[in-house]
């Protein structure tokens, strides 16, 4: 079975974690998310290195590179970031794609116009764009382009890298739509699988995960937390498990501490009146349970690191 390594890389949000998600599946799409991470924020929350080194690390053994864009974002969807284009150009015998998401929010349709060309500048798979209204007055999909995008001659040479780019000439396709909704998902999936290279398993086909029970933990409780703090603060929070034990009636108890570096990032975790560390708390202990195939008692509790 072919065993793809794409990359999808950007500055973080949980758009791309929700995106990676909804690519992998039965047909073993083999996907890392990387994001890029400015210096300022990396010594603001006193993150890992790795968030510093990984997205370059990760590009080394990338087969595909997917940037994903989010269109209704008007802060950031008509230029990529200078990490991502600095990235692409030092790698640029990797092919890459643009993806457009959320399209089904963006009301006026022909700012994709303005957004595909700024972000591509005018070029894909090195012939110049002509950009054409293909508008259907009854279409009813949400993310139906009212764009018709072909290819014309190629165009003049223009140097990689430059520090007057907003976006990347070397894009080989575009997508556009709406992951939340699975609207064109199966579309870039397809493509995904065409452009799968056939690779050896890593492990027997016997073998579940390579990850010990209390990484698995870790990483689910995460995940979750990934999911309800903004921007890098997840980043500083560590882990510690005080308990794992079997309980009585051979149910599996977890006391694991959340340790956050600043006192407003304990409000932030444990949320008004303990909703979000609830929250998290059950939907960490279903995913245990469904893991773990038993019983799972998890309780969290949150402290600032001394």
């Amino acid at each position: 079975m072919s065993q793809p390594l794409k990359q999808l890389c950007g500055s973080w949000n949980e758009e791309k974690q929700h995106f990676s998600s909804t690519l992998r599946g039965r047909n073993m799409i083999a996907m890392k998310c990387v994001w890029f991470t400015h210096i300022h924020v990396f010594f603001r929350h006193n993150l890992d290195e790795a968030m510093l080194t990984d997205p370059w690390d990760s590009m080394k053994h990338a087969d595909l590179v997917l940037v994903l864009v989010d269109v209704s974002d008007h802060w950031t969807r008509n230029s990529l970031s200078k990490e991502v284009l600095k990235c692409l150009s030092q790698f640029p015998h990797i092919p890459s794609v643009l993806v457009l998401n959320k399209v089904d929010i963006l009301k006026k349709k022909f700012l994709l116009l303005e957004i595909v060309t700024d972000l591509t500048e005018g070029i894909v798979n090195g012939k110049k764009l002509e950009v054409k209204s293909a508008v259907k007055p009854d279409s009813r999909s949400s993310v139906k382009s009212p764009l018709q995008i072909t290819r014309a001659s190629p165009p003049e040479s223009k140097a990689s890298g430059s520090p007057y780019m907003k976006g990347w000439p070397h894009f080989q396709e575009i997508f556009m739509l709406a992951a939340l909704h699975g609207e064109e998902v199966d579309t870039l999936k397809r493509y995904l699988l065409m452009r799968a290279k056939p690779g050896p398993w890593e492990f027997h086909s016997d073998v579940l995960t390579s990850q010990s029970p209390q990484e698995i933990c870790d990483n689910i409780i995460r995940e979750k937390v990934l999911e309800y703090l903004p921007l890098e603060v997840p980043y500083g929070v560590t882990q510690v498990t005080d308990v794992w034990e079997e309980g009585e009636c051979g149910e599996l108890i977890i006391v694991q501490s959340l340790l956050v570096p600043r006192e407003s990032h304990k409000r932030m975790l444990i949320g008004r009146g303990g909703k979000v560390i609830s929250r998290i708390a059950q939907e960490a202990g279903r995913d245990l349970m469904n893991a773990f195939l038993c019983d799972v008692r998890l309780k969290l509790q949150v402290e600032v690191k001394s």
